[in-house]
């Protein structure tokens, strides 16, 4: 199998997509964490240095896009598994 064949499940495999949908809201919970947590330290880095950190910059955008991805899936917008299932989205697209 190949990782695109991983990540994009077969259209009428619902008690499989109801699981997996479980899955991604659990990350989508640990992922929105650890967006607060880096706007928490951003915000911080930004009132200390007056400038923002461009790491955390970085990541913030990453975690977007992949909490965008995952209300995709779990929406029935797209049938494509976001993270684990397929790379990390990167910060610059």
């Amino acid at each position: 199998m190949t990782d695109t064949a991983l990540a994009t499940l077969p259209p009428r495999k619902l008690p499989m997509r109801a699981l997996l949908m479980l899955v991604m809201c659990m990350a989508f919970q640990i992922a929105a964490w650890v967006l607060i947590i880096a706007a928490v330290l951003q915000l911080c880095f930004a009132a200390f240095s007056d400038a923002p950190n461009p790491r955390l910059q970085s990541l913030g955008r990453s975690v977007g896009r992949y909490l965008g991805q995952i209300a995709a899936f779990v929406s029935f917008s797209t049938e494509t598994l976001p993270f684990p299932f397929t790379d990390w989205p990167p910060a610059d697209l």
